[in-house]
């Protein structure tokens, strides 16, 4: 029986395009895992896909998944029949457009073969502490990213030490 994990997922840019980042949250039984990252010059949506994959991708073993997220462009993909019939028409959209983020929702695909799996929509920037605690960890990814950092003296040290 394969083990039951929760994820929570969040997207963010600054700017659109822009520097982006994204946090996920796993959750199994009693244990918490945090992931976040940092893309320079990116889009939201690509962020929002980017923190699922990259969720399921810290899994070590074909798990049954729900993944909640606030991205209606990711729920609709696996809710509309998107993704079925972006691939029956060759990556195209209905107007014959190829599909934006193919890279992304291709690698998505391809990691979810092995485990099963649910989208949940939640509603963003509620009272959902998972899906604010994703938004603030995509956030912070692209402030820690963007910012000037804390400059060094001579000896190495940080001008800006918490300790």
């Amino acid at each position: 029986m394969k083990k039951k994990v929760t994820i929570y997922t969040d997207g963010a840019c600054s700017g659109n395009p822009g520097p982006g980042g994204w946090g996920a949250i796993l959750l199994y039984k009693d244990q918490t895992r945090e992931l976040s990252g940092f893309e320079p010059d990116t889009t939201n949506n690509r962020m929002e896909l980017k923190a699922v994959i990259e969720a399921i991708r810290a899994l070590k073993m074909p798990c049954e998944i729900a993944v909640h997220t606030d991205s209606a462009y990711v729920c609709n993909a696996f809710h509309n029949g998107w993704l079925e019939n972006w691939s029956a028409n060759g990556w195209r959209t209905v107007s014959k457009r190829p599909v934006e983020n193919q890279d992304l929702w291709r690698a998505l695909i391809d990691i979810l073969k092995e485990h099963t799996y649910s989208f949940v929509k939640v509603k963003g920037h509620s009272d959902n502490e998972f899906n604010n605690r994703c938004d603030a960890l995509a956030r912070q990814a692209i402030k820690q990213n963007t910012e000037p950092q804390a400059q060094s003296d001579k000896s190495g040290q940080s001008d800006q030490n918490p300790s």
